[in-house]
C-alpha cells in the first residue's frame, strides 16, 4: 500500500503546497482521499489527471474538497470522451454542495454523469481493494476520520478534528497515522475545530502506531519547528512533517 501526499497545506494553500489531498494506492486501484485547492495539479504530476479510481471527502469545507468542482470540468470533457461516473463516499450534503459551487448556487449544476454519491456515515465499508472505516471526528461540520486497511497494513487519516476518543480508536495499531496539527500550544485557539503538535503525538502514542505524519499546518501563523518539537515531547516513534509529492510504502 502506498500513500502520497498531493496536497498538505491547512485552511489556505500555502506557497509551496496545494490544500489537503492524498492519494492511497493497492493492487491497481487509486483511491483520493480528500481534494483541496490546487492539488488536481499535483495529481496530475505524480498520477495523472484520469488515473483515479475512487474519491472520499472527509468534509465539505472548501480546503478539502473544491478541486473536486474543477475537477467535473476534466472528466466531462476528457480527449478520449466522457468518463464514466465516478464513486465519491462522502458527507451526505456533498451534491449539493459541489453542484452548487460548480454551476451557481441559484443555477446549480447537474453532475450525475460525473459522479455517483454515496453518503458516508460510521461504520466499514470496501472501496477497491480497501477496507475502510469511518467514524465522526470533533468538527464544527459532519466531518469523518478515515482508516485504511489491505494485507494487514494500516493508514490512519485524521481529516479536520479537535482531540477525541474516535481518533484514537480509528488510528489504533496504524502503520502511518497521518494527523493534522494546525495549532500550536500555548496560544488561545479556538475549542473543538483542531489539533495541535503536541496532541497529534498524544494520540499517536496512545494509539500506539508506527509512524506519525503532521500536516495541515498552517504557513501564515503556524511553525514547522515549534509543531514538530512540540510532537517529539509526546511521541517516540517517528515523525515527519508530509510535503507534496511524498510518498510511503508500507
Amino acid at each position: 500500500m502506498r500513500l502520497t501526499v498531493l496536497g498538505c497545506a491547512g485552511s489556505f494553500p500555502g506557497p509551496e503546497a496545494p490544500c489537503s489531498a492524498y492519494l492511497i494506492e493497492a493492487d491497481g486501484f487509486r483511491l483520493l482521499v480528500d481534494f483541496g485547492p490546487g492539488s488536481m495539479s499535483t495529481l496530475q504530476r505524480f498520477s495523472g489527471l484520469y488515473n483515479v479510481d475512487a474519491i472520499l471527502l472527509t468534509h465539505l469545507h472548501c480546503d478539502h474538497m473544491l478541486d473536486a468542482c474543477s475537477y467535473i470540468v476534466a472528466r466531462r470533457y476528457a480527449p478520449s470522451g466522457p468518463l464514466p461516473p465516478l464513486p465519491v463516499y462522502a458527507p451526505v450534503a456533498a451534491p449539493d454542495r459541489i453542484s452548487a459551487a460548480y454551476g451557481g448556487e441559484n443555477e446549480p449544476m447537474a453532475i450525475s454523469d460525473v459522479y455517483t454519491f454515496y453518503s458516508l456515515q460510521p461504520g466499514s465499508f470496501p472501496i477497491g481493494p480497501f477496507h475502510v472505516t469511518v467514524d465522526r471526528v470533533n468538527h464544527p461540520i459532519e466531518t469523518y476520520g478515515v482508516r485504511v486497511e489491505h494485507e494487514g497494513r494500516v493508514i490512519t487519516y485524521s481529516a479536520d478534528t479537535a482531540p477525541c476518543d474516535q481518533l484514537i480508536r480509528l488510528a489504533q495499531g496504524a502503520d502511518l497515522f497521518l494527523c493534522e496539527a494546525s495549532y500550536l500550544d500555548g496560544v488561545d485557539n479556538p475549542p473543538d475545530l483542531h489539533l495541535t503538535g503536541r496532541e497529534a503525538a498524544e494520540h499517536a502514542t496512545k494509539a500506539e502506531v508506527g509512524r506519525l505524519l503532521l500536516t495541515h499546518l498552517v504557513p501564515a501563523w503556524g511553525s514547522e519547528a515549534l509543531t514538530l518539537e512540540a510532537a517529539k515531547a509526546a511521541f517516540e516513534g517517528p515523525i515527519d512533517i508530509v510535503r507534496p509529492g511524498a510518498r510511503y510504502d508500507i
